[in-house]
């Protein structure tokens, strides 16, 4: 009989999305806009909510990166 070839390319795409830095950083993405969330309800500072929304989107940012990097 003859030597049968691996048809098919192994693909290490699943250890990619198997690094623990990918869910680590999401964890911290979702930490910063859980700050962001509560900032909002908190204080009587006039700025509060624009400040709140700044940190809300820069933890969504990181979020949305951790996602990418795990997909690609």
């Amino acid at each position: 009989m003859e030597n049968v070839k691996q048809t098919y390319n192994t693909s290490n795409g699943s250890d990619n999305a198997n690094n623990p830095a990918h869910y680590s950083l999401m964890t911290i993405g979702i930490v910063v806009i859980m700050i962001g969330v509560v900032l909002r309800f908190l204080g009587e500072w006039t700025m509060i909510d624009l400040v709140s929304n700044l940190i809300t989107l820069a933890g969504i940012a990181i979020a949305l990166k951790s996602v990418y990097n795990i997909l690609r």
